[in-house]
């Protein structure tokens, strides 16, 4: 990098710091950058720029949204009795674009990990308990991912949910999920057969 001038070669550190970029990635996007239409740099750093000032979390499921609450929960045609609980924002888009849930989501925010620390209060599991005492659930889908950290973090929520056995139905994601798979890896086809085919938990 040495041979580019000092602001090419910040611009190149900071594309080094996204997931997946390597150097010469980063130095393909820096010369394409400097080579665009002012325009579209301009929108691309505005782009930029209104992400991390309008994105917010939702109030309810704690997906992103651009408002108190995202446009899933205020969905009046979503059935807000059934609710999928997911690790991240990722899996409910993957689950989305499956066209197989007609109800809303709960977010996470990670799985439990206690080898890095990440116990039950890292995660949104108090909050899924408060949406489900208030007494509108009648079923909670668990499709976290089938590796040690998602079956764990299954099995912890059915133990928290069954104070409420009684009116509510636990199920957990099934067939077409590899073991190890994450859901936003899962193609379209194989999730929405998941969601179809889920069991009791």
């Amino acid at each position: 990098m040495r041979h580019y001038p000092e602001s090419m070669n910040r611009l190149i550190r900071s594309f080094c710091k996204l997931p997946g970029i390597g150097e010469k990635s980063a130095e393909r996007l820096a010369m394409y950058l400097l080579q665009a239409p002012d325009q579209e740099v301009e929108t691309l750093a505005r782009n930029i720029s209104e992400l991390k000032k309008q994105v917010n979390i939702c109030s309810t499921c704690f997906s992103l949204s651009d408002a108190e609450t995202c446009r899933i929960c205020r969905d009046p045609s979503r059935d807000a009795r059934l609710i999928c609980v997911v690790e991240s924002p990722a899996d409910m888009v993957a689950i989305e674009k499956s066209g197989g849930f007609k109800g809303v989501y709960h977010i996470l925010q990670g799985l439990l990990s206690p080898m890095d620390g990440i116990g039950p209060s890292d995660l949104r599991i108090a909050e899924l308990v408060k949406r489900v005492a208030a007494g509108n659930t009648r079923e909670i889908i668990i499709a976290t991912a089938t590796n040690i950290e998602g079956e764990a973090t299954a099995t912890y929520i059915m133990n928290q949910m069954k104070p409420y056995h009684t009116h509510i139905k636990v199920t957990r994601i099934a067939s077409g999920v590899p073991m190890g798979g994450e859901l936003k890896y899962i193609d379209q086809v194989t999730l929405k057969k998941a969601m179809e085919a889920r069991y009791d938990f």
